[in-house]
C-alpha cells in the first residue's frame, strides 16, 4: 500500500522548531559527518527526505530521531544551511506529540499563549489550596509531599504508560516486527544503561564528553533528588545524612542547569541556535526545582519558614508546573521516549540477527 503524503507537513512541522529543512538538495555532507551513520543507517539524511515528501508514517515508525544526541556537526557542515540537526529536534518534539494520547503536548509545544494559561492556571490551584489552609507550613509541606507521590504514580500509569504503548505500536508493531516475549527480558539491560547513562551521546561528542559527563551528572542528580524527597521524605526527616544528601542533589541540579541556561543565552553551540519555549521552560523549572528545594529545606534548617511561607508556596507552585506541564507533556519526555527508543532498536537487531 503507498504511503500518504501530506504536502503541508513541511509547514506543520514549523510549529515545532524546524529551520529552513526544505532547503537541502541531497548533497549527504550531514551523513558524511555523522558518527551515528553507517552503510546500513543513514544519519539525517533519510530524516530530512521523509520530512519533506510529508511521509508522516515512515515518520512515526522511525526511531532514528531518538537516536541523535544533536552534536551539531550535520548543521554546521551543511554547505546550504538547512539545519538538519534542528530538524531532528523538531522530529522529536513533532513525535512527542504524535505518541500522547492527550494531544496536550502537542497544544504545548504549537502555542505559547496555550503554555503560560496553563501555568498560571495551576499556579492560581496552588495559591488557591495554600489560602484554604491558612498558609499553614506544616499542612503545606505534608500535602506538598503527599502530593509528589500522587503525582509521580497518577503521572506514570494515566499518560506515560499509554503514551509508551503508542510509541511501541507505531515502531515496532506497525512494522510487523514480530517479537519473541524473551527478546523483552533478554533487551531491558539496553533500556536501564541508556536510561541512567545515555552512552549514545558519547558518540556524539567523541571529541569531548564533558556534555555527556554532564548529563549524566544531571540524570543522576535529578533522580536522587526525586527519590530523597519523595521517599526520604527530605523536607520532614531529621537524619542528618538525609538532610546533606538533598542540599548535595539539589545543589548539583542548580550549578548544572545554571550552565544550560547560561548557554542556551550565549547560543554558542549548533543545538543552542534555534532554542524553543519548550527548551527554555525545561531548562528554567529545573533550574528553579533546584534552587527552590534547597532554600526551602534551609529555611526548614533555619526555622526560617513559618515567616517565610511563600518561599514553599513557590516550590510547591514550580513542583506543581513540573509535575502536571512539563514532565508529562514537555521536554522531560524525551528522556522518556530516547531511552525506550533504543531499547526497541536493540530488540529490533537482536530480531535481525
Amino acid at each position: 500500500m503507498a504511503s500518504k503524503i501530506n504536502p503541508r507537513f513541511a509547514e506543520e512541522l514549523k510549529q515545532y522548531g524546524s529551520v529552513n529543512f526544505n532547503a537541502c538538495y541531497n548533497c549527504g555532507n550531514c551523513t558524511a559527518v555523522c558518527s551515528l551513520s553507517t552503510p546500513e543507517q543513514s544519519f539525517p539524511r533519510e530524516m530530512v527526505r521523509l520530512s519533506a515528501l510529508g511521509l508522516e508514517d515512515e515518520l512515526k515508525q522511525s526511531l532514528k530521531p531518538w537516536e541523535c544526541y544533536y552534536c551539531g556537526e550535520c548543521t554546521t557542515q551543511c554547505p546550504q544551511t538547512a539545519n538538519p540537526g534542528e530538524l531532528m529536534m523538531s522530529l522529536r518534539r513533532w513525535l512527542t506529540a504524535q505518541y500522547d494520547w492527550t494531544g496536550l503536548s502537542g497544544l504545548l509545544y504549537r502555542s505559547l499563549s496555550f503554555t503560560i494559561a496553563a501555568l498560571l492556571l495551576v499556579a492560581a490551584g496552588v495559591l488557591l489550596f495554600a489560602r484554604s489552609t491558612g498558609f499553614d507550613a506544616e499542612r503545606l509541606i505534608h500535602v506538598g509531599h503527599l502530593f509528589e507521590m500522587l503525582a509521580i504514580g497518577t503521572v506514570f500509569l494515566v499518560i506515560f504508560v499509554p503514551n509508551l504503548l503508542r510509541m511501541w505500536y507505531f515502531t515496532i508493531v506497525k512494522q510487523k516486527v514480530r517479537v519473541p516475549l524473551k527478546s523483552y527480558f533478554s533487551a531491558l539491560p539496553e533500556l536501564f544503561v541508556n536510561m541512567f547513562t545515555q552512552k549514545r551521546a558519547k558518540d556524539c561528542d567523541e571529541d569531548d564528553n564533558f556534555r555527556w559527563l554532564e548529563h549524566m551528572v544531571l540524570v543522576f542528580a535529578y533522580l536522587s533528588l526525586l527519590f530523597t524527597t519523595v521517599f526520604l521524605n527530605w523536607f520532614g526527616s531529621e537524619h542528618l545524612f538525609v538532610i546533606l544528601l538533598g542540599y548535595l542533589e539539589s545543589l548539583l541540579v542548580f550549578v548544572i542547569t545554571i550552565h544550560f541556561v547560561s548557554g542556551r543565552i550565549k547560543r554558542n553551540k549548533s543545538l543552542n541556535k534555534f532554542s524553543q519555549p519548550s527548551d527554555w521552560l525545561f531548562v528554567i523549572w529545573l533550574l528553579l526545582m533546584g534552587l527552590s528545594a534547597f532554600l526551602v529545606r534551609l529555611f526548614i534548617d533555619l526555622q526560617l519558614l513559618e515567616n517565610n511561607i511563600w518561599m514553599h508556596i513557590l516550590h510547591l507552585t514550580v513542583l506543581a508546573q513540573w509535575a502536571l506541564i512539563i514532565v508529562p507533556f514537555g521536554k522531560w519526555t524525551h528522556f522518556l521516549y530516547r531511552s525506550f527508543a533504543h531499547y526497541f532498536v536493540k530488540i529490533k537487531t537482536m530480531q535481525e540477527a
